[in-house]
């Protein structure tokens, strides 16, 4: 039952996130919102709302330890296996100075989680604190994209423009689009309640920590969305799309998913996180730092083949309990 949890959980969360993009997506185009806001608003939101209504779903249930393991794992899952199987689909180009603010804004944003992380506890001051962080990163976002008028503001219309173009098509009418809103917000939250639900079991039969299920089952199956809209834009010759979709993704997770949770209610941040897993984040996202804040103007196919097998590797490690191998 509780691995049929887990799949029932994913494929929810996976049409769930579908559904509520679309049907988002279509009202905003209804209310005459442009594709720049879609793109940096609503697709942005919905590729990550399974971490957020899991991590939410995991922290009110006392399984604080899965919600932080979900947000760390989707982030290295969002670099290091959804940049590696984009780039190996299509090599994915990088303008330089295109990213250089959000590359600093996502280095800034990891480091500040990082920080409040070695407490031992994000409280409600240190969600707030995030909170704020990610206001000021999405408020200073749209006005740069709106006025600046700087390459990303392209990769956020293709991102609107590949939810918009992918069958089955958006819904056109006002009850349709009721429909997909409504139907996918359900299977989202239904989905991220079977999740936890079955990921909690699995750890208990097993024997492991709930740390463990968040950092790698829960983290891969939230990370879904992300990497089929990756995948599309690969296809669909926008593999850039790839970037700042992950960028924004992982934003999102650090800041503004950890605080909103932590508001709500207070995590405790496991041991094995606080001493293996962020740092393991930590150089993921600096291996992608040359890419955003430097001159390497394409993530290619050999780069992006290290790039997965450095998340097989991660989560080898993981099956095989390095942690354990690190002093406290």
């Amino acid at each position: 039952m509780m691995y049929l949890q887990v799949f029932g959980g994913f494929i929810l969360i996976l049409g769930g996130a579908e559904f509520m993009v679309r049907g988002a997506v279509s009202l905003a185009d209804r209310l005459g919102v442009s594709k720049l806001v879609i793109g940096m608003t609503v697709v942005a939101f919905g590729t990550s709302a399974p971490e957020l209504l899991v991590s939410l779903n995991a922290a009110l249930s006392g399984s604080s330890a899965l919600a932080i393991g979900n947000v760390v794992g989707s982030n290295v899952a969002n670099i290091l296996l959804i940049l590696g199987v984009s780039g190996i689909l299509m090599p994915v180009a990088c303008v330089p100075g295109t990213l250089v603010r959000d590359g600093w804004m996502l280095l800034a944003g990891t480091a500040f989680f990082m920080v409040l992380s070695l407490r031992g506890e994000i409280d409600l001051w240190a969600g707030g604190a995030l909170l704020i962080y990610f206001s000021g990163f999405m408020i200073y976002s749209y006005m740069r994209e709106k006025f600046g008028g700087n390459g990303a503001a392209g990769m956020h219309i293709h991102e609107a423009e590949d939810i918009s173009d992918i069958p089955p098509d958006i819904p056109h009418t006002l009850w349709m689009t009721c429909i997909y809103l409504i139907g996918g917000f359900a299977g989202l939250i239904y989905g991220a309640e079977l999740l936890v639900e079955g990921g909690v079991a699995i750890a208990r039969t097993f024997s492991v920590s709930e740390a463990v299920i968040g950092l790698t089952v829960i983290a891969f199956g939230t990370s879904l969305p992300e990497l089929a809209a990756s995948v599309v834009a690969a296809y669909r010759k926008h593999a850039d799309v790839a970037v700042g979709n992950v960028v924004g993704s992982n934003i999102f997770n650090v800041v503004g998913i950890v605080g909103v949770v932590a508001v709500i209610t207070p995590m405790e941040v496991p041991a094995r996180v606080i001493n293996l897993d962020i740092w393991v984040m930590a150089a993921a996202t600096l291996a992608l730092m040359p890419f955003m804040i430097g001159r390497q103007e394409e993530l290619g196919r050999p780069v992006a083949t290290v790039f997965l097998i450095a998340y097989i590797a991660y989560i080898a490690a993981i099956g095989m309990g390095v942690d354990r191998l690190i002093p406290d």
